[in-house]
């Protein structure tokens, strides 16, 4: 009986340890999965199940139906394969172009050291404010507004910005970089309709390609620049002895290297950006319109159509499940990103 409750080796634990370990895990799934089961159990049920319910297990409690499942895929099918097809293409490209910038910027800050005069940055922001208001307000063409900005920074350039001895480092611009999420969507999202507005990129897919890249880029840049720290700086200067270019070394040695951090970091922001709301409902009308939007348009004016909800969300959570599991092996090593140093 004794054995029960004591361990044989102190990286393995005794029975009854590892029972209550079970027990806790089995625990921790049932209340994880639950919420995914009611989802799909939801989406066989009629509108009577679901508001005279709650029923829980199909063909004890309920009798499974298609309907909505119908309507969705059918009555409205358009309507859901066209806003399906507008969330990949949308997540994907912004995802896999903020994982390319990101990852290049991350390695650049890592390995090279930049010292930029914090007076050259500030002048850079005031004469790109400037260039805003010609624009927006002033009313001058693009090209004008932008030559305008662009030489007033030259001049500040080559004499005002010498005058300020202040420099930043590669942690400074890491900070900016990250602090960017600290605001709020909210606070950019009537600056980013009037931007697109004039453009004449609102319910475009390019519209929220450059946001989502723009809005996920600092955490690439975060999460991929801890990564590339933990690679041996000793393989890429055994590289450059046997003649390997910069370009060469990053792309056929740190970036194989990389691969679990790079496919976890891709993971994160696939997920941001597929489960995005708040800009695209401002950006995006019905042509170019995602999938959240989608389902937040079920709650009409009778409420809540928990049914076609439920379908809705299974749509569209499914393909995030399936690519999870399938990259899973590089997600487990990829999570532990800056967790051991040294």
């Amino acid at each position: 009986m004794k054995s029960f409750f004591h361990s044989t080796s102190p990286f393995k634990p005794s029975p009854f340890v590892a029972l209550l370990s079970y027990m806790a895990l089995s625990l921790w799934a049932l209340l994880i999965l639950f919420p995914l089961y009611w989802l799909v159990t939801t989406s066989f049920k009629l509108p009577a199940d679901v508001n005279n319910g709650p029923f829980f297990i199909p063909f004890v409690d309920f009798e499974p139906s298609l309907h909505a499942w119908q309507y969705i895929l059918e009555e409205v099918g358009n309507d859901t394969r066209r806003n399906f097809v507008n969330t990949v293409v949308v997540a994907l490209s912004s995802s896999v172009l903020a994982l390319m910038l990101g990852s290049s910027a991350a390695y650049a800050l890592t390995r090279f050291q930049f010292r930029p005069k914090l007076g050259t940055v500030g002048m850079f922001l005031l004469c790109l404010l400037l260039t805003i208001v010609l624009i927006f307000v002033v009313g001058l063409p693009l090209s004008a507004s932008v030559a305008v900005g662009v030489g007033l920074f030259i001049i500040s350039l080559l004499t005002i910005s010498r005058r300020f001895k202040r420099s930043l480092g590669n942690n400074d611009i890491a900070f900016w970089l990250i602090s960017q999420r600290i605001m709020p969507p909210v606070a950019v999202v009537l600056p980013l309709y009037v931007v697109y507005q004039q453009l004449g990129l609102l319910d475009t897919w390019a519209s929220l390609i450059i946001t989502y890249v723009a809005v996920n880029l600092p955490i690439v840049v975060w999460l991929m620049r801890d990564y590339f720290t933990n690679i041996p700086l000793e393989i890429e200067e055994s590289a450059q002895i046997d003649g390997a270019s910069r370009l060469r070394i990053f792309f056929t040695i740190v970036m194989p290297l990389a691969l679990p951090g790079l496919v976890a970091t891709f993971l994160f922001v696939l997920v941001f950006a597929w489960n995005e709301y708040l800009i695209s409902v401002f950006l995006l009308n019905a042509r170019a319109q995602t999938m959240p939007s989608m389902v937040v348009a079920q709650n009409a004016t009778r409420g809540p159509q928990w049914w076609y909800l439920s379908v809705l969300v299974t749509i569209m959570i499914a393909p995030v499940i399936l690519l999870a599991i399938l990259l899973e092996r590089y997600i487990a090593r990829g999570l532990l990103v800056g967790a051991v140093k040294g």
